[in-house]
């Protein structure tokens, strides 16, 4: 099963920003891009209020142009790159998460620092990095091009999430040639260079280089009182920044941590949210 990278498009300039990283993710993957377009309101809105008229609005001229204009372009800078787009009679967020469930990778745009400061992301974006059941690559800023330097960047703090994050970022570290860094972010009484927080990043690292002969990993031991802010300091110099999820279990809003959570809206660079793939059929 040849799993398509996924990128959710709505013409906006953030979605088209979304749409060059999921090309180049799709290249280093050798995998074909999907351009998905979700083109009824999340709330409904588009859905027929008479009840004789029986479906949905059928998709749009507009969009399908957007989407063709969108592939075309992505084609021509990127030559052999195979691209697919569809539109889905859906609300953006919810077709995103249900495209994942057969994805290798699902892409997601930013909208920026408009709006209140808990949601810099938006709802869409919101919604498929916390539900996705694949990898979700969240492009933060969204003016920023596809970052060619830095390092990738992952918290380890010894949970099953974060151990999934460090395999997630060595093999992007591979992909991309460079460095994966490895940074726990511990209190003053835990800083020793023998204690059981070096132990906990000696152990990532050694299980990371183990992984990927030939990575080049390094571990970062900070002091810091809190780790979420520690952390989105540290993307700053970043390409990417892997973020742990806790998996499918608990409440809906909580399959992010704080940590995550934080990353995914803050970050200073794009974060991939480690979510394990759905099982194949």
């Amino acid at each position: 099963m040849n799993r398509p990278v996924v990128v959710g498009v709505d013409g906006s300039p953030p979605s088209l920003v979304a749409a060059e990283h999921a090309a180049q993710a799709a290249v280093w993957r050798s995998r074909p891009l999907h351009l998905v377009h979700g083109y009824l309101h999340p709330l409904g809105y588009g859905v027929p209020i008479n009840p004789y008229e029986v479906g949905v609005p059928a998709a749009s001229e507009d969009g399908r142009k957007m989407l063709e204009q969108t592939a075309a372009e992505l084609v021509d800078r990127w030559p052999g790159l195979t691209v697919e787009v569809r539109q889905v009679a859906g609300g953006p967020g919810a077709t995103l998460v249900e495209e994942s469930r057969r994805a290798e990778l699902v892409v997601v745009g930013s909208r920026g620092l408009g709006g209140f400061a808990g949601l810099l992301l938006g709802s869409v974006g919101t919604q498929v990095a916390a539900h996705g059941h694949c990898p979700v690559l969240v492009i933060r800023p969204p003016d920023r091009p596809i970052p060619t330097d830095g390092p990738v960047l992952v918290g380890v703090d010894g949970s099953e999430s974060a151990e999934l994050a460090v395999g997630f970022g060595a093999e992007e570290a591979m992909r991309r040639g460079g460095t994966l860094v490895l940074l726990h972010v511990t209190d003053e009484s835990d800083a020793a260079e023998d204690g059981p927080a070096a132990t906990l990043l000696a152990t990532a690292g050694a299980a990371a280089r183990g992984s990927n002969p030939g990575l080049t990993v390094e571990e970062r031991l900070v002091t810091a009182p809190k780790p979420d802010q520690a952390l989105i300091e540290a993307t700053g110099d970043a390409a990417l920044v892997v973020a742990g999820s806790r998996g499918r279990g608990g409440f809906a809003g909580l399959l992010l941590g704080s940590v995550s959570q934080g990353l995914v809206q803050h970050a200073r660079c794009p974060v991939l949210v480690a979510h394990p793939h759905q099982p194949e059929l």
